[in-house]
């Protein structure tokens, strides 16, 4: 009798089992390896292994060479580029990311900082978490980045754990090339189509009244990606320099903040401004008068997912399973 009843139990126990054993693999592949591989396989570090420890020896020369060949020939190679993205913050990144899918196309990213990232190393006033309204926490799935749930939005322990995650990805891509430390002077525009951007170093732009005339260089699109965010010295500068040729006739400025207007307002008015450039992020603010959104960033992201659809539709690109659709709002 004790055997039969222990069956019986066994045999409504183990369908309990088996969910908890499914559960359990769902929460390994979400989370990923456990904390000890990840930082080195299981293997501890000692002051004994470093004790005496050794470099190879190389000259100085070396390095020299090592650097400067690779990046005249990233100069050579993205001298003509697919697809320009100007401005490395949180919507420049999502849009190259979702391009980086494309290993047909070459995309060079141009950003005027040494540091890209723009303002997505924080969260408000210079507090840590990243808040992301839904339903664009489903994107943060695809990326691996984890965070707490609430009832209508996510919380992103870090800004910063976005920002490093879709940068490493993007970095990792063989297509894509970031030139950091890199100003947008002006626009190629050739029969009223943006075709490329005017580059100088950084440091070079920011010192013209006080040195002589240093020319700039130049590099060739068939689409460009402005993610210049909103004004400052440097902000929004694709669609000031629209405005300044007469490209688009007046720009409204960003407006005062309204979070709930203003992130379906982001990502429905990412557009293709001009002919061979669209706007996204913040920068869409300053060119059509939406509200500042402050510290929540889906906008920012799905703008930056929505940017990268356009272009792939300007360039005759069928959208492929693991991309972005083509679609004026896009919820993940």
């Amino acid at each position: 009798a004790a055997g039969a009843l222990f069956d019986k139990a066994r045999r409504r126990l183990l369908p309990c089992v088996d969910a908890i054993m499914m559960t359990a693999r769902a929460l390994t592949s979400r989370v990923g390896r456990p904390l000890a591989a990840r930082l080195g396989g299981g293997r501890g570090i000692t002051v004994a292994s470093l004790e005496n420890y050794k470099f190879d020896s190389i000259r100085e020369s070396e390095v020299s060479r090592a650097m400067t060949t690779r990046y005249m020939k990233d100069m050579y190679d993205f001298a003509e580029s697919d697809v320009i993205i100007t401005g490395a913050g949180s919507a420049g990144l999502s849009c190259a990311y979702e391009l980086s899918k494309y290993p047909e196309l070459r995309i060079a990213i141009i950003e005027q900082s040494v540091a890209p990232g723009g303002g997505a190393w924080l969260g408000g006033q210079l507090m840590s978490a990243m808040i992301v309204r839904k339903p664009a926490h489903l994107w943060l799935d695809e990326l691996g980045i984890e965070y707490e749930e609430q009832d209508r939005f996510v919380i992103v322990k870090h800004a910063a754990l976005f920002t490093s995650t879709i940068m490493a990805k993007v970095l990792a891509a063989p297509n894509v090339k970031l030139f950091n430390a890199t100003a947008v002077e002006d626009l190629i525009i050739k029969n009223d189509r943006v075709s490329g951007v005017v580059t100088n170093w950084s440091l070079v732009t920011q010192n013209h009244d006080t040195q002589s005339c240093m020319d700039p260089n130049v590099m060739e699109s068939k689409m460009l990606v402005s993610a210049c965010g909103h004004d400052g010295p440097m902000g929004a500068f694709g669609v000031k320099r629209l405005q300044q040729v007469g490209l688009i006739k007046e720009l409204p400025g960003m407006r005062c903040l309204d979070m709930n207007v203003a992130e379906d307002a982001i990502v429905e008015l990412t557009q293709e401004i001009a002919p061979g450039m669209i706007v996204t992020g913040m920068e869409v603010s300053e060119a059509l008068g939406a509200p500042r959104m402050g510290p929540t960033f889906g906008a920012m992201m799905m703008s930056g997912r929505k940017a990268a659809a356009l272009t792939l539709e300007a360039l005759g690109i069928e959208s492929r399973a693991g991309a972005p659709p083509v679609a004026k709002s896009m919820a993940a």
